[in-house]
């Protein structure tokens, strides 16, 4: 499920970050993945994907989509995906999500 305070709460849906990480960390050229939550106006919040893609790959955003229909309902798919080279980590090596924010 992943940490409480990680909860997306996106028009009244819960989504657990991990759920999201887990089925893009899926997808063949996706190393790592990021998921956090992004205020909207309407919504409350919408999910926000960060990627780093595997050594040498250039993932396709439509393909990653359609790849993320199959494996997660409609409100868990992230609705703006940043793809980029690293991701910010603390000493521990985890990636530090409020810096995403």
């Amino acid at each position: 499920m992943g940490r409480k305070k990680e909860l997306i709460i996106t028009a009244g849906l819960n989504v657990y970050p991990k759920e999201v990480e887990e089925a893009l960390e899926e997808f063949p050229a996706v190393a790592e993945a990021a998921v956090i939550g992004v205020p909207h106006p309407v919504k409350g919040e919408v999910i926000k994907a960060y990627i780093r893609p595997e050594e040498g790959q250039k993932p396709d955003r439509q393909e990653l989509l359609r790849f993320l229909r199959n494996r997660l309902a409609n409100y868990k798919i992230p609705e703006a995906i940043v793809f980029t080279g690293d991701l910010p980590r603390g000493a521990s090596g985890k990636i530090l999500k409020r810096l995403l924010k």
